[in-house]
């Protein structure tokens, strides 16, 4: 029986800088690292989707990653740039929602910068939902991407151990796999995903198993657990 432990990255920066580990997301990502220490947890492969905050949570955690670019969360930003302006042109609700947004951002300790805010779920919903055209990566490619990616659960031979740095939509997507679950339930469970959070799986004869969703016993102080 070999163990995989799918972790999602530390707190990320500020929504202009969002690519990349706050000063507590590499707090977190390094707690992580002793926490594996601890508990005698030997990595024999570690591995990382190709975004700069999951990489930098890997190597302050464990060591340099393997890249496995379909572990890669959704690109926000492209999402807003391609639908944005849609929705601002059919709703006057999200326009004002949307320009509240983009002032209260200007500062660097809003807290719009730590929050999923309604604009968010706005955008996003268009996008699942295919409801405009759009040029980049859809839904269903990103989930079917995020979902092939489960393959390399593979690498890891009995009795190994595998961590896996990825983001929280990947995670929710493979748990609602192997749940059985839809993309609404896949999205709840993207949701609760903590910052630098530990979902283990058990992989036996190719039969992969939940075993703990979103465990972090290394976080033992309420700043240290964040969402965003």
């Amino acid at each position: 029986m070999s163990r995989v432990y799918l972790v999602r990255h530390g707190q990320a920066g500020s929504r202009q800088h969002y690519d990349t580990l706050s000063e507590l997301g590499i707090r977190q990502a390094q707690r992580l690292g002793a926490w594996f220490q601890q508990e005698g947890i030997v990595l024999d492969h570690v591995i990382s989707g190709g975004l700069s905050r999951q990489i930098q949570t890997a190597r302050h955690a464990a060591r340099e990653p393997e890249i496995e670019p379909r572990l890669a969360e959704f690109d926000l930003d492209a999402v807003y740039r391609g639908l944005a302006p849609k929705l601002y042109a059919d709703s006057p609700e999200f326009a004002r929602e949307y320009d509240a947004l983009k002032a209260a951002v200007q500062s660097p300790d809003a807290p719009q910068h730590r929050q999923w805010t309604s604009t968010d779920v706005a955008v996003f919903r268009a996008w699942v939902e295919e409801r405009y055209s759009y040029d980049g990566e859809s839904w269903p490619h990103f989930k079917a991407r995020v979902r092939a990616a489960m393959d390399v659960t593979a690498r890891v031979d009995a009795g190994g151990q595998l961590a896996i740095f990825t983001s929280a939509t990947p995670i929710g997507l493979w748990l609602a796999a192997l749940l059985d679950a839809n993309d609404e339930n896949a999205m709840k469970l993207a949701g609760a995903c903590y910052n630098a959070s530990v979902t283990t799986l058990r992989v036996q004869q190719g039969d992969v198993r939940l075993i703990s969703f979103n465990a972090i016993p290394h976080l033992d102080q309420p700043p240290l657990r964040t969402f965003r």
